[in-house]
């Protein structure tokens, strides 16, 4: 039992899962003795463009005999069919002649061997021909075309009422006569005329033909039962549909030719439902249904020719399709229009890709874009789908395309992987107003486009970088990329962006005195390293992960390059001159001999009263303020010492000469006359002893290879025997010591007022 039960599924499951990849016509009606060609489609693979064709005809008992293939032709067939195949095109063509009724039938058309379910199912249909049959005359016409109908009379009723009624059951409406009635259903779209009197006949003329219009029609000349009547049979075929063939996720192109008459009326493209309505998919006035939105352009071209592109095929756009021409931009009855069938083939060779990607502001989408690898030498392309039924170009293999790079400057750039046949599209610096509908494009086979959609959706960035940093040339320029740890095992890098694409730069071990990167493993860090900075290396830079072949996100920075300038060095400098000017002075006060510390006081007082000047002026008119300030410090510090060194000596000379007078004799010598103290006497060996007279034991300036210090010591001042010299008068000595006094008051006035001034 359980043997059986799994024949039965077996030979169940095939039947239920597998649908036919073969695709033909379903439904052929021709004209007897016309001929007819009959178009089958496989799908594209080595096995099937070798394997047998053939064509065969389904009998009674459901059993298919063969009548024509690639390698056999029937008695029936000889002389009047064959066999064509075209395996760059994946399709074969059976061809017919001298068609008859017993032609009719149901056939098949297929691959292999016949009843092995890869074939297609045909009705073909052979109707009679136009003219006499059984009494009554046939005519037949096209679909939206013109029929002229003749309806002959007799002469009697030459000057009668003529008119042609349709009959429907037992009765016949009147359709139109020679008094002007026309019915509505025929309005604008009949007439009758009669050239002139001699004829015996007048014609009846239908426009824009319908399927409803066939039927039996009677034409009437004269009344009742002496008038002439006539029974007209009009058969209206149905044009065949185009066969359109496609695989699930790929593309097809409708191109429809209408003729020059509706070159200026709008353009659609409809599908039919139910076999009767036509409901609209797109047409030249802006109107798409809503399953069709992102993947469907239409074209208006000229002559009345347009196309209509669809991508993205789904299971569900198999049908029948309708391309047409109308004001209202709808399928109307009675107008020309093209029949297409599209077979959707699910055992496709098409590589899927994402349809939908999505993205957040400032972050970056990479959309992969599939191509047949025959068209591996052709140009990519990517473009932006909009409303307008256009498609304009942003990027393509030769870069950005221009006019473009107001939008997408340092945003997008299109990388090839030569030999996988995928090209990737990346865009970042993303903005909300980047959402919509793009498509993947090659100027090779139309069949492999695809659209994607761009959607921005909440978060943020994954990488991180600075928003714009400016670089000095002969500089060295570092810039960290942050990424995180789901990236930890991806391929980082940085390239730097161009018009033509984003050349990727080396690593840091592979070129010196160049832009390198060198990554941190441990905290995630990728830096980009510019050493030395130079003009040419301004522009956007991009940091990136990928993984193998696949890129993943990147973001953008700017790197704006500037000429090098002192900066804050030179600031730092010229800050710093007014301190340097200053030094040599106070080194100068610093090393005079100055034996008051009140004048190191005064003269640090008038430095403090010259730094507050400065900083209380400071935002005046530099001009004025300098000029002020200079003028009072300089009057004031000569002033003072020197009017402090004149009090003094004022007080020593008086002091002196006090008690001088104490102890004096006064000599007169000819005309020279002076006051000596004995006392002075006794002490001359000291004035004698001492180059520098007047000035203390304790505190001793000398002379040490040209420099002057100041030394102090407070040890006990040590007589040293000294050589015996001549022996001067009273007078002289005494000449000498008052001399030495005022030699040295007046050193100390001079150098005390040096001092300040130089300060």
């Amino acid at each position: 039992m359980m043997l059986v039960f799994l024949a039965c599924l077996l030979a169940v499951l095939p039947v239920v899962s597998m649908k036919s990849p073969i695709f033909g016509p379903q439904e052929v009606t021709r004209v007897e003795g016309s001929s007819v060609s009959i178009t089958c489609y496989y799908p594209d693979t080595s096995v099937n463009r070798h394997s047998r064709k053939y064509w065969c005809k389904e009998g009674a008992k459901g059993r298919c005999t063969t009548l024509i293939s690639d390698s056999y032709i029937s008695k029936s067939y000889e002389g009047r069919a064959n066999i064509t195949s075209d395996p760059k095109s994946n399709m074969f063509v059976v061809h017919i002649e001298r068609l008859t009724q017993s032609d009719s039938g149901k056939y098949k058309c297929g691959l292999g061997i016949v009843n092995q379910d890869l074939s297609f199912d045909v009705s073909l249909e052979v109707i009679p021909g136009p003219g006499l049959v059984n009494g009554i005359q046939v005519y037949i016409g096209d679909l939206g075309k013109t029929v002229t109908i003749n309806c002959p009379f007799t002469s009697e009723n030459a000057m009668e009422k003529k008119s042609v009624c349709k009959k429907v059951g037992q009765i016949c409406f009147l359709v139109i006569d020679s008094t002007g009635y026309v019915s509505p259903d025929y309005d604008g779209r009949a007439r009758l005329t009669i050239q002139d009197t001699n004829q015996l006949a007048f014609s009846f003329i239908i426009n824009q033909l319908r399927l409803s219009d066939a039927g039996v029609y009677v034409c009437q000349a004269g009344h009742d039962s002496r008038g002439d009547k006539s029974n007209v049979n009009l058969q209206v075929l149905k044009p065949d549909p185009k066969l359109l063939y496609g695989d699930l996720r790929g593309s097809v192109s409708i191109d429809c030719t209408l003729g020059p008459d509706v070159d200026n009326l709008a353009k659609f493209l409809c599908r039919m439902k139910n076999g009767r309505d036509c409901e609209m998919v797109i047409n030249t006035l802006g109107q798409r249904a809503q399953a069709f939105e992102g993947r469907i352009l239409i074209t208006a071209k000229v002559k009345g020719l347009f196309s209509v592109h669809i991508n993205g095929l789904r299971k569900e756009d198999a049908g029948i399709y309708k391309c047409g021409a109308h004001s209202d931009g709808e399928p109307q009855e009675g107008w020309p229009m093209e029949a297409w069938q599209l077979f959707v083939n699910e055992e496709t060779t098409i590589p899927r890709s994402p349809s939908v990607v999505k993205g957040v502001v400032g972050g970056s989408v990479a959309v992969p874009c599939p191509y047949n690898l025959k068209d591996k030498a052709s140009s990519k392309f990517w473009c932006r789908w909009n409303e307008q039924n256009s498609c304009p170009q942003l990027v393509s293999s030769n870069g950005l395309v221009t006019g473009q790079q107001k939008v997408y400057d340092g945003r997008l750039t299109l990388h090839e992987e030569p030999g996988n046949g995928t090209y990737t599209v990346i865009l970042n610096q993303l903005t909300t107003q980047d959402a919509g509908f793009y498509w993947c494009l090659t100027d090779g086979d139309t069949r492999w486009w695809f659209t994607v959609e761009l959607q921005i959706v909440e978060g943020e960035p994954s990488l991180k970088v600075p928003q714009k940093t400016t670089a000095l040339q002969g500089q060295t320029l570092t810039l960290p990329c942050h990424s995180p740890c789901k990236y930890f095992s991806y391929e980082k890098y940085w390239c730097k962006w161009s018009n033509k694409d984003c050349k990727v730069l080396p690593s840091k071990d592979q070129g010196s005195k160049q832009a390198s990167v060198s990554c941190d493993q441990n905290n995630q860090v990728t830096n980009l390293v510019l050493n030395p900075v130079n003009k040419n290396d301004e522009g956007w830079y991009w940091c990136g992960v990928k993984e193998g072949p696949r890129f993943g996100e990147t973001v953008a920075v700017y790197v704006e390059v500037k000429d090098k300038v002192k900066g804050s060095q030179d600031v730092s400098q010229e800050n710093a001159a007014p301190g340097k000017a200053l030094e040599p002075s106070v080194r100068k006060v610093e090393n005079r001999v100055v034996p008051d510390p009140s004048l190191f006081e005064e003269d640090r007082a008038v430095k403090a009263s010259e730094d507050e000047a400065d900083k209380s002026k400071a935002p005046a008119d530099s001009s004025s303020s300098a000029g002020q300030g200079g003028s009072s410090t300089v009057l004031v510090s000569t002033l003072v010492p020197l009017a402090l060194v004149l009090a003094l000596g004022a007080m020593a000379v008086a002091v002196v000469r006090a008690r001088h007078r104490r102890n004096v004799d006064r000599i007169s010598i000819g005309s020279y006359r002076t006051d000596i103290s004995m006392s002075d006497f006794e002490n001359s060996r000291d004035f004698g002893a001492n180059d520098n007279m007047g000035a203390s034991p304790v505190a001793q300036e000398t002379s040490l290879g040209g420099k002057d210090e100041f030394m102090a010591t407070t040890e006990d001042t040590v007589d040293t025997e000294e050589p015996k010299k001549a022996k001067r008068s009273s007078k002289e000595e005494a000449d000498m010591a008052h001399t030495a006094f005022l030699l040295q008051a007046n050193s100390m006035a001079t150098k005390v007022q040096d001092g300040p001034s130089e300060a």
